[in-house]
């Protein structure tokens, strides 16, 4: 009676061996959903607002109000007592402006104060993508 019942378990245990090693393949070929685009409100709050205004109401922090920022002439921001190199910054700022400047702000404008430097593209591009949505 014994070795009948040992006989059917035996590949029932088996069936279910083989079961879950299907089950843990299949699970170690899935893909894992695609990552969210990293939301540039967030990183501005996170990494920028300690600094920066998005609001020209708000009076200017350690950096000057990014409100209106793309299209707006470097170091013009009323209120703001900028860094001297910034007297010879003589452009726009549009998105490759801003892209270049948060890689490394100090190698785009020599003497310029902002400790802040972002090296993954992504980051910045939202970021970036953001501060267009101001005006």
């Amino acid at each position: 009676m014994y070795m009948t019942k040992l006989r059917a378990a035996l590949p029932i245990g088996l069936a279910f061996c083989m079961a879950m090693l299907a089950v843990d393949r299949a699970a170690a070929q899935l893909t894992p959903p695609p990552a969210k685009p990293p939301d540039g409100a967030v990183l501005f709050k996170q990494q920028c607002a300690l600094c920066h205004t998005t609001n020209v109401s708000d009076p200017p922090r350690q950096g000057p109000t990014l409100f209106n920022i793309v299209g707006r002439e470097a170091g013009t921001s009323g209120g703001f007592r900028y860094s001297p190199g910034f007297a010879d910054a003589k452009f726009k700022w549009d998105e490759q402006k801003l892209d270049t400047w948060l890689v490394d702000p100090q190698a785009m404008i020599p003497g310029a104060i902002m400790p802040y430097k972002q090296a993954k593209p992504e980051l910045r591009m939202a970021i970036v993508s953001y501060l267009k949505e101001l005006h």
